[in-house]
């Protein structure tokens, strides 16, 4: 007898951070927000907002890049008195990801997934040593809409898609409005059927 895998459950996650790497700069906010659920019989959207994880970190070094810090528009200073401790932050995401996702397994995603899984994996290692989403549990958005679309991954842009397929959010540059967004986008994703073969 064959056994059905684990499902999946997929998180889009999004992080605000002062710079490009992890360490020398520090990831300022987290938003994460269940997408959906996939098993051998298909896969199942949530509601983007029926589940959702939010904090605002501290700084975790003096250095910063100020375009970057721009971008969110978030405080250094306010987060340095106010922001939560980066390992409690990281602790409370993990139980809520744990939670969360059951008997399935969390699978984080991300448009595009690189930056914003690199900053949580690190954090989540350094913090907490360990990771709810292993060592390789994130799927990129841009990829998954590259090979539906049948399209050179780089050449792929919220610009280049359907217009059916793009979220009817606004991408704020907040943590969890943009997780919600990309929740969004993600269901939309996986109900598109892609591009008919050339």
């Amino acid at each position: 007898m064959v056994q059905r895998p684990r499902p999946s459950l997929y998180v889009s996650v999004d992080i605000e951070a002062d710079g490009p790497i992890p360490g020398p700069y520090s990831m300022l906010s987290l938003g994460a927000a269940v997408a959906g659920r996939q098993d051998a019989d298909g896969y199942v959207p949530a509601g983007p907002k029926a589940a959702t994880f939010y904090r605002e970190l501290r700084p975790i070094s003096g250095d910063f890049v100020p375009e970057a810090l721009a971008v969110s528009g978030l405080d250094r200073e306010r987060l340095r008195a106010e922001g939560a401790e980066p390992g409690a932050a990281l602790r409370a995401f993990t139980a809520w990801v744990r939670r969360v996702s059951g008997d399935a397994q969390p699978v984080m995603c991300g448009y595009p997934a690189s930056y914003d899984w690199t900053f949580l994996y690190w954090y989540l290692i350094r913090f907490t040593g360990e990771s709810p989403f292993g060592h390789s549990g994130c799927l990129d958005m841009k990829t998954l809409y590259a090979t539906k679309a049948r399209m050179p991954l780089r050449a792929v842009a919220k610009r280049t898609m359907p217009r059916e397929l793009l979220p009817t959010r606004r991408h704020t540059h907040h943590a969890l409005d943009d997780a919600v967004e990309q929740a969004e986008l993600f269901n939309n994703l996986m109900a598109w059927e892609g591009a008919p073969p050339r």
